[in-house]
Parts: C-alpha cells; sequence; structure tokens
C-alpha cells in the first residue's frame, strides 16, 4: 500500500528516463492549452468533446509525469502554477510547430496548402484595414498560401500572436518595439490618431484645436477597453499624467458614432467623445477645421494640440513561422501599395 500511494503522489519524484518514455503525447499538451484556455475542466472538456472525468485524469497523469504540480484548482475555475505557465507556453511553441509541420508535409505530398492565420481586431479605420487586406490576399495567392482570417481584440503584447493562437496581425504599437518580448516581429506602416468631438458651447467660434489638460477636465467618452486594450491603456495614461484621477465613460452604442454624440450632446456634465484611432497623422482627413456633427446633435470636432493621442499601425507575426509565411508577411508590410486610402 506505501508503494501505491508514494508511485501515485504528486510530490514523488518521476521515474528515471525522459517525459517520453513515461508515455508523454501531445494530446496532453493539448489538453493543457484547453484547461488554461478555458478556466475550467467543464468547458474545456466540451470544446475537445471528451468527458470532464477524463480530461482531468490526463491532467493528472501529465503532472505525474512532471513531477509537480500544474494547475491550481479552484471553485470558479482553474489557475495555473508556476510550473504550469512555463509548460503552457513550451506547449503552445510545439503545438504551433508540430502544426506547421504537418501543413509543409501535406503541401510536400500534394495533399494542401500552407495556412497563415491571420487576426484583425474589430474596428479598424476602413483607409487601413481595407489595403492592408487586399495587399495581403494578393501576396499569399501567388505565394500559393492560405489565409484564415481571425476577427479578435489585439493588446499591446499582441498576445494570441505570442502565444501561438495566430501566426500574424494587423494592429496598434503604442509602446516601444524594443521591449516586445520574443518572438514577435513588427512592420510600422503609419501613425494614426483619433477623432475628438466636444461640446459646441466649448469650441464656439473658429476653434480648432483643444488641449490634453483641457481634454482631461471633461466626461470623455471612449471605449469600451475591450474592443482595443492597447489604444485605451495607452491614451488613458496619457491623459492620467495630466489629471491622475481621470476615467474614460464606456459608449452608450458602441458602433454608433452618431448615438454617442447625441449623448454627449445632453449629458448633465460637458462630455467629450474620443474615437479610436481613425485617421493617418497628417493625412487629408483633417485639416484643423472644427465640423459640426448633425445639427441636433449640437458637437463639433476640433483637433489635439501637438498629437499626444496617436498610435501606430503595425503588421506584427511571430519570428517562429516557417519562411514562406514569413516572407508572405514581410511582403504585404513592406509594399508601399497598402498606403491609407484618404478619407472623405
Amino acid at each position: 500500500m506505501t508503494e501505491v500511494t508514494q508511485e501515485t503522489s504528486l510530490e514523488a519524484e518521476p521515474r528515471r528516463g525522459n517525459l517520453a518514455s513515461q508515455g508523454l503525447e501531445f494530446r496532453h499538451l493539448r489538453y493543457l492549452v484547453a484547461v488554461a484556455d478555458a478556466g475550467t475542466f467543464t468547458h474545456a472538456a466540451e470544446r475537445m468533446f471528451i468527458a470532464q472525468p477524463t480530461l482531468s485524469q490526463q491532467i493528472r497523469r501529465l503532472e505525474h509525469m512532471v513531477g509537480t504540480p500544474l494547475l491550481h484548482r479552484r471553485r470558479d475555475g482553474v489557475e495555473l502554477t508556476a510550473a504550469g505557465s512555463v509548460l503552457l507556453e513550451e506547449s503552445r511553441t510545439m503545438l504551433s510547430l508540430l502544426e506547421h509541420g504537418v501543413s509543409r508535409s501535406r503541401q510536400a505530398a500534394g495533399l494542401g496548402r500552407p495556412r497563415l492565420r491571420f487576426v484583425l481586431p474589430p474596428n479598424l479605420p476602413e483607409g487601413l484595414a481595407v489595403p492592408v487586406t487586399a495587399r495581403l490576399r494578393s501576396v499569399a495567392a501567388a505565394a500559393g498560401v492560405d489565409v484564415e482570417w481571425r476577427e479578435a481584440p489585439l493588446d499591446a503584447e499582441f498576445t494570441p500572436i505570442r502565444e501561438r493562437r495566430a501566426d500574424a496581425g494587423l494592429g496598434w504599437l503604442t509602446s516601444d518595439r524594443e521591449v516586445l518580448a520574443e518572438p514577435l516581429e513588427v512592420m510600422t506602416l503609419a501613425d494614426f490618431e483619433p477623432e475628438v468631438w466636444i461640446p459646441a458651447v466649448a469650441g464656439t467660434g473658429d476653434r480648432r484645436l483643444i488641449g490634453l489638460a483641457e481634454l482631461a477636465g471633461l466626461d470623455v467618452i471612449h471605449g469600451p477597453r475591450r474592443s482595443s486594450p492597447a489604444t485605451h491603456d495607452a491614451w488613458l495614461a496619457a491623459l492620467r499624467e495630466v489629471r491622475p484621477r481621470f476615467a474614460f465613460t464606456d459608449p452608450p452604442f458602441r458602433h454608433s458614432l452618431p448615438m454617442t454624440l447625441s449623448f454627449a450632446a445632453t449629458a448633465a456634465r460637458p462630455t467629450a467623445v474620443l474615437t479610436g484611432p481613425l485617421h493617418q497623422v497628417g493625412g487629408p482627413a483633417w485639416n484643423g477645421m472644427s465640423q459640426h456633427a448633425a445639427d441636433n446633435y449640437d458637437m463639433v470636432r476640433v483637433g489635439l494640440e501637438r498629437h499626444p493621442l496617436t498610435a501606430t499601425a503595425v503588421v506584427a507575426w511571430s519570428g517562429d513561422l516557417p519562411g514562406n509565411l514569413q516572407q508572405v508577411v514581410f511582403d504585404t508590410a513592406e509594399s508601399g501599395l497598402w498606403h491609407a486610402a484618404p478619407d472623405a
């Protein structure tokens, strides 16, 4: 009985030899990734189409082979241990390499084409998204590569790409590119800035610009954060430098600027509306002249002095991608054909 207890305990020293000799399979790594992404064993089991007790048993088996717990089991879900976080990152890398290896093998046998998983965040300006995606489609087709489009937010760390849940994407760089974690690679396209709308009573006459400190003194509708974490956090930090307790107000209608302007115009306190990055800095879309919205909104558009709120559009990709896929992404970003289309 004592020997059995020692053998099944997570604290017991693993058998001598590598993990492969103990029966480690790629499915164990897939199970770990599924549980980490889903947050619970129940949801992960549903996604993997296996029974929850079976999934739990296999994770226990993986923990026994590694020799240490990988997950903290809690009532509200699971939390990775330090060892679990390391193995999760390595598992994503190995599974991604395996997927690309199988794809290349199938291609060599004439059974399929390589695939590029490309992320497009929601609410990108058309003048950026349309030419970039059109160029990518053209380059990929010429290289015999299929593109799998994924609409999802990208944070400042480009987490879906870094964690190998996607291969590349179009997003916003709001920090120094040198601080990005490996194996990320990025190529910059252009700087973009938001639209700023303020109450007409505050923008009377031929007023064209507003300072950051004045904007921070107003209630500002912007967001929600989940739609664009990178720009939301960067711009919030910039406004808090001049007003430490500043906070954004979520828009009442995320996809309707006219409705948001209407709500801002009728707010009890002076309220501004700040969009996401929309126009290329120095481009033809903004000439510094204030613009009135429809008469019933009573809001005017102004520029921000010295362009304090900007975001750099970049194409990002994983440096671990096979060379042919990296070349497709690089050629898309390098080409001068993508130029942001002028706004109406």
